[in-house]
């Protein structure tokens, strides 16, 4: 399977709804394997969220860490105070604590940013946390001195059929799980991946708790799942091109692979970019190589691009032809070319007050326009994928030779 495929938004939105309903149909073998092997069934979402926050800390994946730790205590609240009928105590009240807070948890690791477990991020997630047992124990401690007693019961509204849980905390969960797979589909980053995973698998686990071996079944499901996430953390960084943040070399050799029967392949090339780099300086160039991929994946057709190494990039177009893939190639070639890109100062003022001198003059900034040439084949005339890309290459110098900011075809 296609990295691309598997790192997908649709498909990190199915997989775990995928895994729900493998789980549902087969429940009662999970039951009687569960039953088994209960110590080590019990045990290993501790010590598979323990692995977790331990890669976490290792690849500075910390908002994974802060999930799995969040994982991990609800886990240890289930397994140490949830374990007597729901109908005796405090165990639902506990229970509807736990739901309620559990997916806010996950939540707020959004405007956290990923450091290692060691950081003044991590520390701030256990306070909170720390706090959220703190707001527990006290709403516990009211319950014991006879309050709640003139509780809605409306708000209480239980329907058996689907949940032991009030019906308004599992409109809640529902709600939370939805907002989690809108982030998905709309950023597709890891974090969202995790969260959504987290927040829908142990909510099932809240929402139908009196199945038997839900929760071990559900949060050993999540852990596994964090697991593979942190994992491909680690492995997405080696695909993606760290400057401008599109696929790279590695993640275009692993799709060439899965092209099907009509594609084409364009090779983009930034003209005089080596010229541009020696009289504007380095990060001027890097500015240019990013502004290039940000129009580059603004092309139609769905085309992905790719950094192929330097200030070179790939444009591939599954079951294009070059005649069906030029007009959106000319299109992008028009984007680049139209767009003012603004030069930034390199020289950064002394000291505070000259900044603010600066930025009360009225000062223009210089503009350039950037161009590209590019040069397109398909499989129409050449078998191999290889082939393809080296004539893609020479229509490429092709273009050059005709006077650059133009795209030719093999």
């Amino acid at each position: 399977m296609s990295y691309s495929v598997v790192t997908s938004n649709w498909f990190r939105l199915s997989f775990p709804l995928f895994i729900l309903a493998t789980i549902w149909l087969g429940m009662s073998n999970v039951i009687v394997v569960t039953e088994a092997n209960l110590g080590f069934a019990s045990n290993l979402p501790f010590v598979l969220f323990l692995a977790v926050i331990a890669l976490s800390h290792a690849f500075k994946q910390s908002r994974i860490a802060m999930i799995a730790t969040a994982m991990l205590v609800a886990y240890w609240i289930i397994q140490a105070r949830l374990q007597t009928p729901l109908s005796t105590g405090t165990t639902l009240l506990e229970l509807c604590l736990l739901s309620f807070l559990s997916p806010v948890a996950c939540m707020l690791v959004y405007p956290l940013r990923d450091t290692g477990l060691f950081s003044r991020t991590y520390l701030i997630f256990l306070v909170t946390l720390s706090l959220f047992a703190l707001w527990c124990y006290i709403i516990l401690s009211y319950f014991y001195a006879g309050g709640f007693e003139q509780v809605n019961e409306t708000f209480l509204f239980v329907v058996p059929q689907i949940s032991r849980l009030p019906l308004v905390l599992v409109l809640y969960l529902a709600a939370l799980v939805g907002v989690s797979a809108i982030l998905l589909l709309r950023y597709n980053r890891i974090v969202d991946a995790v969260v959504y995973s987290a927040i829908t698998l142990s909510s099932t686990t809240y929402v139908f708790f009196h199945i038997p071996y839900i929760s071990v079944t559900m949060f050993s499901i999540v852990a596994i799942l964090l697991l593979i996430y942190v994992l491909s953390a680690s492995y997405e960084l080696a695909f993606n091109d760290r400057l401008t943040n599109i696929p790279g070399r590695l993640a275009l050799d692993s799709d060439l692979k899965h092209l099907g029967r009509k594609f084409s392949i364009a090779m983009v090339d930034i003209d005089h970019f080596k010229q541009f780099n020696d009289t504007y300086g380095h990060d001027t160039g890097d500015d240019v190589l990013k502004l290039v991929a940000a129009r580059l994946q603004e092309v139609g057709g769905k085309a992905k691009v790719y950094r192929y190494g330097g200030e070179e990039f790939t444009v591939v177009f599954k079951n294009k032809t070059v005649k069906e893939a030029v007009p959106h190639l000319e299109s992008l070639r028009e984007n680049v070319e139209n767009y003012q890109m603004v030069l930034r100062d390199n020289e950064r003022p002394k000291n505070d007050r000259q900044g603010t001198r600066r930025r009360g003059k009225s000062q223009k900034n210089k503009t350039v326009n950037i161009t590209i040439s590019i040069g397109v084949c398909d499989n129409a005339k050449q078998a191999k994928v290889e082939d393809v890309i080296k004539s893609a290459d020479q229509a490429l110098y092709k273009a050059k030779k005709a006077g650059r900011n133009k795209v030719a075809c093999f």
